[in-house]
Protein backbone atom coordinates (compact mmCIF):
# COMPACT_ATOMS: atom_id res chain seq x y z
CA UNK A 1 0.00 0.00 0.00
CA UNK A 2 1.24 3.18 -0.80
CA UNK A 3 2.30 5.69 2.16
CA UNK A 4 -0.37 8.75 2.90
CA UNK A 5 0.07 11.43 5.15
CA UNK A 6 -3.14 10.09 6.82
CA UNK A 7 -5.57 7.17 6.15
CA UNK A 8 -8.13 7.70 3.84
CA UNK A 9 -11.39 7.57 5.91
CA UNK A 10 -14.05 5.22 4.98
CA UNK A 11 -17.03 4.64 6.79
CA UNK A 12 -21.12 4.57 6.56
CA UNK A 13 -22.66 7.76 7.96
CA UNK A 14 -21.27 10.74 6.91
CA UNK A 15 -17.95 12.16 5.84
CA UNK A 16 -17.26 15.97 5.01
CA UNK A 17 -13.65 17.17 3.69
CA UNK A 18 -13.16 21.11 4.05
CA UNK A 19 -10.02 22.95 4.07
CA UNK A 20 -10.69 23.97 7.40
CA UNK A 21 -10.64 21.67 10.59
CA UNK A 22 -14.06 23.48 12.44
CA UNK A 23 -15.70 23.86 9.01
CA UNK A 24 -15.11 20.18 8.67
CA UNK A 25 -16.43 19.36 12.23
CA UNK A 26 -19.16 21.79 12.56
CA UNK A 27 -20.93 20.26 9.30
CA UNK A 28 -20.36 16.76 10.90
CA UNK A 29 -21.67 17.69 13.85
CA UNK A 30 -25.00 18.37 11.75
CA UNK A 31 -25.00 15.02 10.05
CA UNK A 32 -24.76 13.38 13.59
CA UNK A 33 -27.75 15.88 14.81
CA UNK A 34 -29.67 13.99 11.47
CA UNK A 35 -29.16 16.73 9.09
CA UNK A 36 -28.77 15.67 5.88
CA UNK A 37 -25.39 16.67 3.61
CA UNK A 38 -27.01 20.05 1.96
CA UNK A 39 -27.40 21.19 6.12
CA UNK A 40 -23.88 19.87 7.02
CA UNK A 41 -22.38 22.29 3.85
CA UNK A 42 -24.51 25.35 5.17
CA UNK A 43 -23.32 24.85 8.43
CA UNK A 44 -19.40 24.30 7.26
CA UNK A 45 -19.91 27.05 4.73
CA UNK A 46 -20.88 29.91 7.14
CA UNK A 47 -17.84 28.40 9.65
CA UNK A 48 -15.52 29.03 6.49
CA UNK A 49 -16.55 33.03 7.09
CA UNK A 50 -15.57 33.15 10.11
CA UNK A 51 -12.49 30.89 10.38
CA UNK A 52 -10.80 31.99 6.90
CA UNK A 53 -11.89 35.64 6.95
CA UNK A 54 -8.97 35.97 4.64
CA UNK A 55 -10.16 33.14 2.06
CA UNK A 56 -14.00 33.87 1.59
CA UNK A 57 -16.82 36.06 3.57
CA UNK A 58 -20.48 36.12 3.09
CA UNK A 59 -20.51 39.00 0.47
CA UNK A 60 -18.06 36.53 -2.02
CA UNK A 61 -19.45 33.70 -3.88
CA UNK A 62 -19.79 30.22 -4.21
CA UNK A 63 -20.39 27.69 -7.28
CA UNK A 64 -22.11 24.67 -5.82
CA UNK A 65 -22.40 21.02 -7.54
CA UNK A 66 -24.83 19.16 -5.92
CA UNK A 67 -25.92 15.69 -6.51
CA UNK A 68 -29.29 14.18 -4.74
CA UNK A 69 -29.69 11.12 -3.69
CA UNK A 70 -31.63 9.14 -6.84
CA UNK A 71 -31.32 12.45 -8.70
CA UNK A 72 -29.99 14.83 -11.17
CA UNK A 73 -26.54 16.49 -10.81
CA UNK A 74 -27.61 20.52 -10.70
CA UNK A 75 -25.11 23.37 -10.55
CA UNK A 76 -25.69 26.45 -8.12
CA UNK A 77 -24.61 29.20 -8.99
CA UNK A 78 -23.29 31.93 -6.16
CA UNK A 79 -22.04 33.93 -8.56
CA UNK A 80 -23.45 37.48 -8.71
CA UNK A 81 -23.60 39.57 -11.88
CA UNK A 82 -21.66 43.22 -12.58
CA UNK A 83 -24.18 45.92 -11.19
CA UNK A 84 -26.21 47.96 -13.43
CA UNK A 85 -23.59 51.15 -13.43
CA UNK A 86 -20.76 48.72 -14.15
CA UNK A 87 -20.19 49.71 -17.92
CA UNK A 88 -16.68 49.52 -19.82
CA UNK A 89 -17.09 52.94 -20.37
CA UNK A 90 -17.54 54.08 -16.75
CA UNK A 91 -14.17 52.51 -15.68
CA UNK A 92 -12.27 53.93 -18.59
CA UNK A 93 -13.67 57.01 -18.15
CA UNK A 94 -12.23 57.12 -14.85
CA UNK A 95 -8.93 56.10 -16.82
CA UNK A 96 -8.67 52.51 -15.69
CA UNK A 97 -7.47 49.99 -18.61
CA UNK A 98 -8.30 47.30 -15.62
CA UNK A 99 -10.53 46.71 -12.70
CA UNK A 100 -8.98 47.08 -9.83
CA UNK A 101 -7.62 44.44 -7.59
CA UNK A 102 -9.32 45.43 -4.78
CA UNK A 103 -12.25 48.66 -3.23
CA UNK A 104 -15.84 48.73 -4.31
CA UNK A 105 -15.29 49.52 -8.04
CA UNK A 106 -14.64 45.41 -8.11
CA UNK A 107 -17.28 44.39 -6.53
CA UNK A 108 -19.93 42.40 -8.35
CA UNK A 109 -23.53 41.96 -6.57
CA UNK A 110 -22.67 39.75 -3.55
CA UNK A 111 -23.71 35.73 -4.44
CA UNK A 112 -22.45 33.64 -1.41
CA UNK A 113 -25.07 34.13 1.10
CA UNK A 114 -28.06 33.56 -1.19
CA UNK A 115 -26.91 30.60 -2.76
CA UNK A 116 -25.99 29.33 0.53
CA UNK A 117 -29.71 29.95 1.88
CA UNK A 118 -31.12 28.89 -1.58
CA UNK A 119 -29.35 25.48 -0.85
CA UNK A 120 -30.55 25.21 2.69
CA UNK A 121 -34.26 26.43 1.45
CA UNK A 122 -34.60 23.29 -1.55
CA UNK A 123 -32.34 20.39 -0.40
CA UNK A 124 -31.79 20.64 3.69
CA UNK A 125 -33.82 20.08 6.37
CA UNK A 126 -32.76 22.57 9.31
CA UNK A 127 -33.64 25.46 10.53
CA UNK A 128 -31.86 28.68 9.87
CA UNK A 129 -30.78 29.02 13.79
CA UNK A 130 -29.62 25.78 14.21
CA UNK A 131 -27.35 26.18 10.99
CA UNK A 132 -25.88 29.05 11.65
CA UNK A 133 -25.42 28.91 15.79
CA UNK A 134 -21.58 26.99 14.62
CA UNK A 135 -20.51 30.19 13.02
CA UNK A 136 -22.61 32.66 14.91
CA UNK A 137 -20.77 30.81 18.22
CA UNK A 138 -17.25 31.23 16.87
CA UNK A 139 -17.40 34.72 16.13
CA UNK A 140 -19.25 35.82 19.18
CA UNK A 141 -16.67 33.77 21.25
CA UNK A 142 -13.49 33.38 19.66
CA UNK A 143 -11.70 30.62 17.61
CA UNK A 144 -7.46 30.37 17.84
CA UNK A 145 -7.16 31.47 14.35
CA UNK A 146 -4.57 30.02 11.24
CA UNK A 147 -1.32 31.38 11.07
CA UNK A 148 -2.11 32.83 7.48
CA UNK A 149 -4.83 35.05 9.20
CA UNK A 150 -2.49 37.37 10.88
CA UNK A 151 0.07 36.91 8.44
CA UNK A 152 -2.29 38.17 5.64
CA UNK A 153 -3.47 40.94 8.02
CA UNK A 154 0.62 41.85 8.64
CA UNK A 155 0.63 42.40 4.89
CA UNK A 156 -2.16 45.05 4.74
CA UNK A 157 -1.47 46.55 8.32
CA UNK A 158 0.00 49.84 6.64
CA UNK A 159 -3.73 50.22 4.53
CA UNK A 160 -5.62 49.22 7.65
CA UNK A 161 -4.36 51.83 9.95
CA UNK A 162 -4.65 54.70 7.58
CA UNK A 163 -7.19 53.66 4.99
CA UNK A 164 -9.52 51.28 5.72
CA UNK A 165 -9.90 52.11 9.60
CA UNK A 166 -13.44 49.79 10.01
CA UNK A 167 -10.49 46.52 9.48
CA UNK A 168 -8.17 47.88 11.52
CA UNK A 169 -10.70 48.10 13.91
CA UNK A 170 -11.61 44.85 13.73
CA UNK A 171 -8.14 42.95 12.92
CA UNK A 172 -5.88 44.70 14.36
CA UNK A 173 -6.99 45.44 18.27
CA UNK A 174 -5.13 46.81 20.34
CA UNK A 175 -2.64 47.30 17.47
CA UNK A 176 -2.01 43.64 17.13
CA UNK A 177 -2.65 40.85 14.21
CA UNK A 178 -4.73 38.02 15.01
CA UNK A 179 -2.40 35.07 16.51
CA UNK A 180 -2.70 31.29 16.59
CA UNK A 181 -3.38 30.29 20.10
CA UNK A 182 -5.61 33.42 21.47
CA UNK A 183 -8.64 33.54 20.62
CA UNK A 184 -9.94 35.96 18.11
CA UNK A 185 -13.76 37.64 17.91
CA UNK A 186 -15.77 39.28 15.34
CA UNK A 187 -18.84 40.43 17.57
CA UNK A 188 -20.32 42.28 14.47
CA UNK A 189 -20.83 39.15 12.40
CA UNK A 190 -21.96 37.75 15.29
CA UNK A 191 -24.46 40.45 16.34
CA UNK A 192 -25.52 40.43 12.09
CA UNK A 193 -26.66 37.03 12.37
CA UNK A 194 -28.15 37.10 15.88
CA UNK A 195 -30.42 40.10 14.06
CA UNK A 196 -31.39 38.75 11.02
CA UNK A 197 -32.42 35.42 12.88
CA UNK A 198 -34.34 37.75 15.24
CA UNK A 199 -35.69 39.61 12.28
CA UNK A 200 -37.12 36.72 11.07
CA UNK A 201 -38.16 34.78 13.47
CA UNK A 202 -41.94 35.18 13.01
CA UNK A 203 -41.60 34.62 9.57
CA UNK A 204 -43.14 31.05 9.33
CA UNK A 205 -42.29 27.86 9.12
CA UNK A 206 -38.92 26.73 7.72
CA UNK A 207 -38.89 27.31 3.94
CA UNK A 208 -40.24 30.81 4.77
CA UNK A 209 -37.71 31.90 7.31
CA UNK A 210 -35.26 31.47 4.82
CA UNK A 211 -36.96 33.11 2.09
CA UNK A 212 -37.47 35.93 5.16
CA UNK A 213 -33.47 36.00 5.89
CA UNK A 214 -32.69 36.19 1.91
CA UNK A 215 -35.31 39.31 2.03
CA UNK A 216 -33.46 41.09 4.50
CA UNK A 217 -30.40 40.59 2.42
CA UNK A 218 -31.60 42.09 -0.55
CA UNK A 219 -33.72 44.93 0.90
CA UNK A 220 -33.11 45.08 4.50
CA UNK A 221 -30.84 46.57 7.17
CA UNK A 222 -27.73 43.99 5.71
CA UNK A 223 -28.36 45.88 1.95
CA UNK A 224 -28.45 49.05 3.35
CA UNK A 225 -25.06 48.64 5.38
CA UNK A 226 -23.72 46.83 1.89
CA UNK A 227 -24.75 49.93 -0.50
CA UNK A 228 -23.49 52.48 1.59
CA UNK A 229 -19.95 51.16 2.07
CA UNK A 230 -20.03 50.68 -1.74
CA UNK A 231 -20.81 54.40 -1.71
CA UNK A 232 -17.61 55.01 0.38
CA UNK A 233 -14.65 56.44 -1.54
CA UNK A 234 -12.03 53.60 -0.51
CA UNK A 235 -7.91 53.35 -1.94
CA UNK A 236 -7.77 50.85 -4.09
CA UNK A 237 -4.94 49.07 -6.54
CA UNK A 238 -5.18 51.92 -8.87
CA UNK A 239 -3.55 54.27 -6.12
CA UNK A 240 -7.23 56.59 -6.34
CA UNK A 241 -10.39 56.21 -3.76
CA UNK A 242 -13.44 55.46 -5.46
CA UNK A 243 -17.07 54.52 -5.32
CA UNK A 244 -18.35 51.50 -6.17
CA UNK A 245 -21.67 50.80 -8.38
CA UNK A 246 -23.60 48.84 -6.41
CA UNK A 247 -26.95 50.26 -5.41
CA UNK A 248 -29.96 48.84 -3.69
CA UNK A 249 -31.41 48.47 -6.72
CA UNK A 250 -28.75 45.84 -7.90
CA UNK A 251 -29.09 43.71 -4.72
CA UNK A 252 -32.65 43.78 -4.69
CA UNK A 253 -32.55 41.91 -8.13
CA UNK A 254 -30.39 39.35 -8.17
CA UNK A 255 -31.16 35.63 -6.69
CA UNK A 256 -28.71 32.48 -6.99
CA UNK A 257 -30.24 30.61 -9.13
CA UNK A 258 -30.11 26.54 -10.54
CA UNK A 259 -28.65 25.53 -13.95
CA UNK A 260 -27.55 21.90 -15.30
CA UNK A 261 -23.73 21.43 -15.36
CA UNK A 262 -21.32 20.59 -18.38
CA UNK A 263 -20.09 17.25 -18.39
CA UNK A 264 -17.76 14.76 -20.40
CA UNK A 265 -17.60 11.35 -20.51
CA UNK A 266 -13.87 10.02 -20.20
CA UNK A 267 -13.14 6.44 -19.51
CA UNK A 268 -15.90 5.32 -18.16
CA UNK A 269 -16.24 8.18 -15.96
CA UNK A 270 -18.37 11.19 -16.25
CA UNK A 271 -17.34 14.82 -15.08
CA UNK A 272 -19.73 17.35 -14.18
CA UNK A 273 -18.65 21.23 -13.94
CA UNK A 274 -19.78 24.41 -13.55
CA UNK A 275 -20.66 26.04 -16.88
CA UNK A 276 -18.13 28.71 -18.60
CA UNK A 277 -18.98 31.74 -16.36
CA UNK A 278 -16.74 29.75 -14.24
CA UNK A 279 -13.30 28.10 -16.34
CA UNK A 280 -14.75 24.75 -15.04
CA UNK A 281 -14.91 23.49 -18.84
CA UNK A 282 -11.02 23.78 -18.86
CA UNK A 283 -11.07 20.62 -17.25
CA UNK A 284 -13.06 18.80 -19.36
CA UNK A 285 -11.29 19.96 -22.63
CA UNK A 286 -8.60 18.88 -20.99
CA UNK A 287 -9.55 15.49 -20.61
CA UNK A 288 -10.55 15.39 -24.03
CA UNK A 289 -7.23 16.27 -25.27
CA UNK A 290 -5.88 13.19 -23.79
CA UNK A 291 -4.89 10.43 -25.71
CA UNK A 292 -6.37 6.63 -25.78
CA UNK A 293 -3.02 5.73 -24.00
CA UNK A 294 -1.68 7.27 -21.36
CA UNK A 295 2.27 7.82 -20.29
CA UNK A 296 3.27 6.13 -16.57
CA UNK A 297 2.07 8.33 -13.58
CA UNK A 298 4.43 11.30 -13.20
CA UNK A 299 7.25 10.55 -15.38
CA UNK A 300 8.55 13.42 -17.49
CA UNK A 301 6.18 12.18 -20.85
CA UNK A 302 2.98 11.89 -18.50
CA UNK A 303 3.53 15.69 -17.05
CA UNK A 304 4.14 17.23 -20.48
CA UNK A 305 1.03 15.98 -21.86
CA UNK A 306 -0.67 17.44 -19.15
CA UNK A 307 0.71 20.85 -18.90
CA UNK A 308 0.63 21.53 -22.95
CA UNK A 309 -2.85 19.95 -22.90
CA UNK A 310 -3.80 22.62 -20.29
CA UNK A 311 -2.11 25.24 -22.02
CA UNK A 312 -4.25 24.53 -25.14
CA UNK A 313 -7.36 24.33 -22.95
CA UNK A 314 -6.45 27.84 -20.86
CA UNK A 315 -5.82 29.46 -24.50
CA UNK A 316 -9.52 28.24 -25.41
CA UNK A 317 -10.90 29.70 -22.01
CA UNK A 318 -9.08 33.03 -22.51
CA UNK A 319 -10.62 33.61 -26.25
CA UNK A 320 -14.33 31.39 -25.70
CA UNK A 321 -15.76 31.48 -22.02
CA UNK A 322 -17.27 34.05 -20.10
CA UNK A 323 -20.85 35.06 -19.70
CA UNK A 324 -21.10 37.84 -22.14
CA UNK A 325 -21.43 35.82 -25.55
CA UNK A 326 -22.80 32.52 -26.24
CA UNK A 327 -19.82 29.80 -25.68
CA UNK A 328 -19.50 26.81 -28.36
CA UNK A 329 -19.41 24.35 -26.10
CA UNK A 330 -20.21 21.63 -27.85
CA UNK A 331 -17.18 22.52 -30.22
CA UNK A 332 -14.86 22.92 -27.77
CA UNK A 333 -15.50 19.66 -25.91
CA UNK A 334 -15.96 17.71 -29.79
CA UNK A 335 -13.82 15.06 -30.83
CA UNK A 336 -12.96 16.57 -34.24
CA UNK A 337 -11.90 19.56 -32.44
CA UNK A 338 -9.94 18.22 -29.81
CA UNK A 339 -8.50 15.53 -32.37
CA UNK A 340 -6.58 19.02 -33.86
CA UNK A 341 -5.76 20.78 -30.81
CA UNK A 342 -3.90 17.16 -29.61
CA UNK A 343 -1.73 17.21 -32.71
CA UNK A 344 -0.17 20.49 -31.70
CA UNK A 345 1.10 19.14 -28.72
CA UNK A 346 4.73 18.58 -29.87
CA UNK A 347 8.02 16.59 -27.94
CA UNK A 348 9.03 20.23 -26.77
CA UNK A 349 7.46 22.82 -24.74
CA UNK A 350 5.29 25.74 -25.92
CA UNK A 351 5.31 29.29 -25.13
CA UNK A 352 2.50 30.52 -27.14
CA UNK A 353 -1.17 31.06 -26.32
CA UNK A 354 -2.78 29.51 -29.02
CA UNK A 355 -6.52 29.22 -28.90
CA UNK A 356 -8.51 27.27 -31.51
CA UNK A 357 -11.03 28.01 -33.52
CA UNK A 358 -14.31 25.79 -32.92
CA UNK A 359 -16.73 25.22 -35.99
CA UNK A 360 -14.72 27.78 -37.61
CA UNK A 361 -14.77 30.74 -35.36
CA UNK A 362 -11.78 33.08 -35.13
CA UNK A 363 -11.11 33.24 -31.49
CA UNK A 364 -10.30 36.80 -30.27
CA UNK A 365 -7.99 37.58 -27.20
CA UNK A 366 -8.16 40.61 -24.97
CA UNK A 367 -5.25 42.84 -25.46
CA UNK A 368 -3.24 42.09 -22.36
CA UNK A 369 -2.96 38.55 -23.78
CA UNK A 370 -2.50 39.86 -27.53
CA UNK A 371 1.13 41.40 -26.42
CA UNK A 372 4.25 39.91 -27.18
CA UNK A 373 5.08 36.58 -24.11
CA UNK A 374 6.68 37.93 -21.35
CA UNK A 375 5.59 41.70 -21.31
CA UNK A 376 2.03 41.37 -20.24
CA UNK A 377 3.16 43.36 -17.67
CA UNK A 378 4.80 42.36 -14.08
CA UNK A 379 3.70 38.70 -12.98
CA UNK A 380 1.31 39.23 -10.15
CA UNK A 381 -1.33 36.91 -10.18
CA UNK A 382 -2.03 37.31 -6.46
CA UNK A 383 -3.11 40.27 -7.32
CA UNK A 384 -3.76 43.18 -4.70
CA UNK A 385 -6.63 41.83 -3.00
CA UNK A 386 -6.52 38.15 -4.25
CA UNK A 387 -5.36 35.16 -2.79
CA UNK A 388 -5.19 32.30 -5.37
CA UNK A 389 -2.28 30.33 -4.25
CA UNK A 390 -0.46 31.61 -7.55
CA UNK A 391 2.18 33.90 -5.80
CA UNK A 392 5.00 32.61 -7.28
CA UNK A 393 8.27 33.37 -5.06
CA UNK A 394 11.87 32.82 -5.99
CA UNK A 395 12.03 29.65 -4.50
CA UNK A 396 8.67 28.22 -6.09
CA UNK A 397 6.80 28.81 -2.81
CA UNK A 398 2.89 29.81 -2.76
CA UNK A 399 1.05 31.63 -0.26
CA UNK A 400 -2.56 32.40 -0.23
CA UNK A 401 -5.51 30.31 -0.78
CA UNK A 402 -9.64 30.02 -0.95
CA UNK A 403 -11.65 27.31 0.41
CA UNK A 404 -13.39 24.26 -0.29
CA UNK A 405 -15.94 21.78 0.93
CA UNK A 406 -17.46 18.21 0.26
CA UNK A 407 -20.03 16.13 2.01
CA UNK A 408 -21.58 13.07 1.31
CA UNK A 409 -24.36 11.80 3.22
CA UNK A 410 -25.44 8.37 4.46
CA UNK A 411 -28.83 8.68 1.90
CA UNK A 412 -26.32 9.01 -0.72
CA UNK A 413 -26.82 13.31 -1.32
CA UNK A 414 -23.48 15.01 -2.22
CA UNK A 415 -22.43 18.12 -3.13
CA UNK A 416 -19.05 19.97 -3.67
CA UNK A 417 -18.57 23.60 -3.51
CA UNK A 418 -15.85 26.39 -3.80
CA UNK A 419 -16.99 29.26 -1.72
CA UNK A 420 -14.12 32.67 -2.26
CA UNK A 421 -14.70 36.20 -2.61
CA UNK A 422 -15.36 38.61 0.20
CA UNK A 423 -11.95 38.66 2.06
CA UNK A 424 -10.70 40.52 4.54
CA UNK A 425 -7.96 42.14 2.12
CA UNK A 426 -10.68 42.97 -0.39
CA UNK A 427 -12.67 46.21 0.72
CA UNK A 428 -12.98 47.66 3.68
CA UNK A 429 -15.23 45.70 6.64
CA UNK A 430 -18.52 47.45 6.44
CA UNK A 431 -18.55 48.49 9.79
CA UNK A 432 -22.12 47.69 10.66
CA UNK A 433 -21.78 43.77 9.47
CA UNK A 434 -18.28 42.32 10.24
CA UNK A 435 -17.62 41.61 6.64
CA UNK A 436 -16.05 43.38 3.68
CA UNK A 437 -17.67 43.41 0.05
CA UNK A 438 -16.07 41.15 -2.66
CA UNK A 439 -13.57 41.80 -5.71
CA UNK A 440 -14.86 39.34 -8.63
CA UNK A 441 -15.15 41.84 -11.05
CA UNK A 442 -11.45 41.85 -11.62
CA UNK A 443 -11.74 39.16 -13.82
CA UNK A 444 -13.62 41.01 -16.38
CA UNK A 445 -12.15 43.05 -18.96
CA UNK A 446 -12.72 46.77 -19.99
CA UNK A 447 -12.29 45.97 -23.76
CA UNK A 448 -15.74 45.90 -25.35
CA UNK A 449 -16.83 42.61 -27.50
CA UNK A 450 -15.15 39.71 -25.32
CA UNK A 451 -16.85 36.68 -23.54
CA UNK A 452 -15.46 38.23 -20.62
CA UNK A 453 -16.24 41.77 -21.39
CA UNK A 454 -17.39 43.52 -18.35
CA UNK A 455 -21.06 43.87 -18.60
CA UNK A 456 -23.86 44.42 -16.52
CA UNK A 457 -26.10 41.95 -15.29
CA UNK A 458 -23.63 39.25 -16.89
CA UNK A 459 -21.00 36.95 -14.55
CA UNK A 460 -17.64 37.75 -14.12
CA UNK A 461 -15.88 34.85 -15.37
CA UNK A 462 -14.51 32.95 -12.45
CA UNK A 463 -11.97 30.61 -11.52
CA UNK A 464 -13.89 28.71 -8.82
CA UNK A 465 -14.81 25.32 -10.09
CA UNK A 466 -15.89 22.47 -7.87
CA UNK A 467 -16.50 19.17 -9.47
CA UNK A 468 -18.91 15.85 -9.25
CA UNK A 469 -17.72 12.91 -10.99
CA UNK A 470 -20.39 9.65 -11.99
CA UNK A 471 -19.68 6.39 -12.71
CA UNK A 472 -21.90 4.38 -15.26
CA UNK A 473 -24.46 7.42 -14.15
CA UNK A 474 -24.20 7.24 -10.41
CA UNK A 475 -22.32 9.73 -8.63
CA UNK A 476 -19.37 8.81 -6.99
CA UNK A 477 -17.25 11.62 -6.26
CA UNK A 478 -17.30 14.98 -5.42
CA UNK A 479 -14.17 17.30 -5.02
CA UNK A 480 -12.29 20.64 -5.55
CA UNK A 481 -9.22 22.54 -4.57
CA UNK A 482 -8.63 26.35 -3.75
CA UNK A 483 -6.01 27.98 -6.07
CA UNK A 484 -7.29 30.46 -8.98
CA UNK A 485 -5.77 29.78 -12.14
CA UNK A 486 -4.41 26.61 -10.52
CA UNK A 487 -7.71 24.36 -9.46
CA UNK A 488 -8.51 22.61 -12.50
CA UNK A 489 -4.98 21.76 -13.08
CA UNK A 490 -4.73 20.26 -9.35
CA UNK A 491 -7.87 18.06 -9.98
CA UNK A 492 -6.99 16.92 -13.39
CA UNK A 493 -4.28 15.46 -11.96
CA UNK A 494 -5.72 14.12 -8.71
CA UNK A 495 -9.02 13.19 -11.16
CA UNK A 496 -6.60 11.16 -13.41
CA UNK A 497 -4.60 9.34 -10.22
CA UNK A 498 -8.01 8.38 -8.35
CA UNK A 499 -9.33 7.13 -11.74
CA UNK A 500 -6.54 5.02 -12.77
CA UNK A 501 -4.51 4.12 -10.32
CA UNK A 502 -6.42 1.66 -7.81
CA UNK A 503 -7.84 1.48 -4.79
CA UNK A 504 -7.20 1.56 -1.23
CA UNK A 505 -9.14 -0.81 1.82
CA UNK A 506 -11.68 -1.72 -1.59
CA UNK A 507 -12.80 2.14 -2.28
CA UNK A 508 -10.76 5.10 -3.77
CA UNK A 509 -7.27 5.88 -2.99
CA UNK A 510 -8.27 9.37 -2.43
CA UNK A 511 -5.75 10.48 -0.46
CA UNK A 512 -3.19 8.85 -1.94
CA UNK A 513 -3.98 10.85 -5.08
CA UNK A 514 -4.10 14.30 -2.67
CA UNK A 515 -0.65 13.49 -1.50
CA UNK A 516 0.87 12.68 -4.74
CA UNK A 517 3.57 15.38 -6.01
CA UNK A 518 1.76 18.08 -8.01
CA UNK A 519 2.84 21.09 -10.32
CA UNK A 520 0.99 23.79 -12.24
CA UNK A 521 1.47 26.41 -14.80
CA UNK A 522 1.36 30.17 -15.83
CA UNK A 523 1.63 30.41 -19.37
CA UNK A 524 -1.97 31.89 -19.58
CA UNK A 525 -3.10 35.55 -18.69
CA UNK A 526 -3.77 35.38 -15.12
CA UNK A 527 -7.35 35.88 -13.88
CA UNK A 528 -6.63 38.23 -11.20
CA UNK A 529 -5.26 42.19 -11.15
CA UNK A 530 -2.58 42.58 -12.85
CA UNK A 531 -3.48 39.85 -15.09
CA UNK A 532 0.27 39.16 -15.96
CA UNK A 533 1.79 35.41 -17.51
CA UNK A 534 5.09 33.67 -17.32
CA UNK A 535 5.33 31.90 -21.12
CA UNK A 536 6.74 28.38 -20.51
CA UNK A 537 6.51 28.79 -16.73
CA UNK A 538 6.29 25.18 -14.44
CA UNK A 539 5.84 24.71 -11.00
CA UNK A 540 6.58 21.52 -9.15
CA UNK A 541 7.16 20.27 -5.66
CA UNK A 542 10.32 18.87 -4.98
CA UNK A 543 9.68 15.69 -4.20
CA UNK A 544 9.22 15.31 -8.08
CA UNK A 545 11.56 12.69 -9.59
CA UNK A 546 15.03 14.70 -10.48
CA UNK A 547 15.09 13.02 -13.32
CA UNK A 548 11.78 14.05 -14.68
CA UNK A 549 12.81 17.94 -13.64
CA UNK A 550 15.80 17.22 -16.04
CA UNK A 551 14.28 15.71 -18.78
CA UNK A 552 11.15 18.84 -18.26
CA UNK A 553 13.84 21.07 -18.35
CA UNK A 554 15.59 19.90 -21.24
CA UNK A 555 12.12 20.07 -23.61
CA UNK A 556 11.98 23.36 -22.94
CA UNK A 557 9.78 23.90 -19.67
CA UNK A 558 11.13 26.52 -17.40
CA UNK A 559 11.17 24.79 -14.50
CA UNK A 560 11.06 25.94 -10.83
CA UNK A 561 11.02 23.44 -8.06
CA UNK A 562 9.24 24.76 -5.44
CA UNK A 563 8.71 23.32 -1.63
CA UNK A 564 7.96 19.41 -1.49
CA UNK A 565 4.41 19.97 -0.20
CA UNK A 566 3.31 23.51 -1.69
CA UNK A 567 0.97 22.72 -4.86
CA UNK A 568 -2.46 21.91 -4.50
CA UNK A 569 -5.29 22.13 -1.58
CA UNK A 570 -7.66 19.10 -2.88
CA UNK A 571 -10.49 17.92 -0.70
CA UNK A 572 -12.50 15.05 -1.56
CA UNK A 573 -15.68 12.66 -0.31
CA UNK A 574 -16.72 9.56 -2.27
CA UNK A 575 -20.00 6.42 -2.17
CA UNK A 576 -19.59 3.53 -3.24
CA UNK A 577 -22.77 2.79 -4.76
CA UNK A 578 -22.43 -1.07 -5.13
CA UNK A 579 -21.82 -1.25 -0.75
CA UNK A 580 -22.53 2.46 0.26
CA UNK A 581 -19.32 2.52 1.99
CA UNK A 582 -18.35 6.35 2.33
CA UNK A 583 -14.77 7.69 2.14
CA UNK A 584 -12.96 10.90 2.53
CA UNK A 585 -9.54 12.72 2.13
CA UNK A 586 -7.91 16.16 2.94
CA UNK A 587 -5.14 17.64 1.92
CA UNK A 588 -2.30 17.57 4.60
CA UNK A 589 -0.49 21.08 2.51
CA UNK A 590 -0.95 24.20 4.74
CA UNK A 591 -1.51 22.29 7.66
CA UNK A 592 -5.51 22.90 8.48
CA UNK A 593 -7.91 20.88 5.78
CA UNK A 594 -9.29 18.19 7.18
CA UNK A 595 -11.43 15.10 6.66
CA UNK A 596 -13.78 13.90 9.06
CA UNK A 597 -16.21 10.94 9.02
CA UNK A 598 -17.64 7.29 10.08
Amino acid sequence: MQFTTRPTLQGTFGMVSSTHWLASQSAMAVLENGGNAYDAAVAGAFVLHVVEPHLNGPAGEVPILLAPAGGEVRVLCGQGVAPAGATVAHYRGLGLDLVPGTGPLAAAVPGAFDAWLLLLRDHGTKPLDEILRYAIGYAEHGHPPVENVGATVQSVRKLFETEWTSSAELYLPGGRAPRPGELFRNPALAATWKRLLAETAGAGDREARIDAAREVWRTGFIAEALVRQAARPTLDTSGTRHTGTLTAADLAAWSASYESPVSYDWNGWTVCKAGPWSQGPALLQQLALLPPELPAHGSADYVHLLVEGCKLAMADREAWYGDAAEVPLADLLSETYNAGRRDLIGAKASDELRPGGPGGRVPRLPGYARVEAGKSGDFDPLGAGEPTVAQVAADGSTRGDTCHLDVVDRWGNMVAATPSGGWLQSNPVVPELGFPLGTRLQMAWLEEGLPNSLTPGRRPRTTLTPSIALRDGVPVLAFGTPGGDQQDQWQLHFFLAVALRGEVRGGLDLQGAIDAPNWHNDSFPSSFHPRGRRPGSLTVESRTDPETVAELRRRGHDVTVGPGWSEGRLCAVARDPETGVLSAAANPRGMQGYAVGR
